[in-house]
């Protein structure tokens, strides 16, 4: 089993298998023509889709997910408000012919977005690249962001940050595929997508001092980040907090769906217990 193949399994879930509520009203989260919308953003179109109305939400999937990937979060956070759900760039719908693709890059992409939506600010929800993505937006675009929860994130490319094993799959899928031959474009996207987690990001701790907005920081007990590693990020935010959920591995967000849209809904309206 490849490193993609581990890393990703548990989004592979999620994107194959339709939840009851997703059942019930018919709609499937990431393929919905009612609510989804191409936006003109740098040079390429981003896919979005909202749901709700409320306070801005956006949320940002993680490395080879999409819109999908917040299947079980997307019908709880309607409720209250208006979710921005986007295909990051390179990934589902969102199609991205170039070479290069960063974490900095994508960034922008998101402070530009909420620019064409016409929305100066919003809460942000990200999953594992997606979690390094709510950083890198609030380090860079500090203006665009209430407030920030960011799950399953690393800073570096590293066994210090993801676990060895993990990392030594990465390094073994990286020699053994970086002579093949990249015929077709899925092939050509799927390298460039595995190069981000595996060259990126470089963050250093100090540079999360650019981060003023208040952050949860989430990570599960069995995360494949470094346990170690997702303190170091909550202590290096000025107004962070740490949440490491126990019997949970990288998904904490679809592995403990109901406790983790409460948490986080409740840190986005001030009701956090921060003891």
């Amino acid at each position: 089993m490849t490193m993609i193949l581990k890393k990703f399994l548990l989004l592979a879930f999620v994107c194959l298998a339709i939840t009851a509520c997703g059942q019930q009203k018919g709609i499937v989260y990431g393929d919905n023509a009612a609510a989804g919308k191409y936006y003109d953003v740098r040079g390429i179109k981003l896919y979005t889709e909202v749901y709700g109305k409320g306070r801005p939400l956006l949320m940002i999937h993680g490395n080879g997910g999409s819109i999908n990937s917040f299947e079980k979060n997307i019908p709880y956070f309607a409720k209250s408000y208006k979710v921005i759900a986007v295909d990051s760039r390179a990934h589902g719908k969102s199609a991205d012919p170039r070479d290069s693709l960063t974490f900095e890059m994508m960034a922008d992409d998101f402070a530009a977005l909420l620019d064409v939506m016409h929305i100066d600010s919003a809460y942000v929800l990200g999953w594992s690249d997606g979690g390094i993505n709510a950083l890198v937006l609030a380090m860079r675009h500090p203006k665009k962001v209430i407030s920030l929860a960011s799950t399953g994130a690393n800073l570096w490319p590293d066994s210090t940050a993801l676990i060895p094993s993990l990392w030594k799959d990465m390094e073994k899928e990286y020699n053994d595929k970086k002579a093949d031959k990249l015929l077709t474009d899925k092939q050509k996207n799927d390298r460039k997508i595995f190069l981000l987690d595996y060259k990126e990001p470089h963050i250093k701790l100090s540079a999360l001092k650019a981060i003023k907005c208040p952050s949860l920081i989430i990570a599960g007990d069995h995360d494949l980040i470094v346990t170690e590693h997702t303190v170091k990020i909550a202590q290096h935010i000025k107004n962070a907090y740490l949440w490491i959920l126990p019997d949970s591995g990288h998904g904490t967000l679809v592995e403990h769906a109901d406790e983790f849209n409460k948490k986080v809904d409740d840190f986005f309206s001030g009701r956090f217990n921060k003891r």
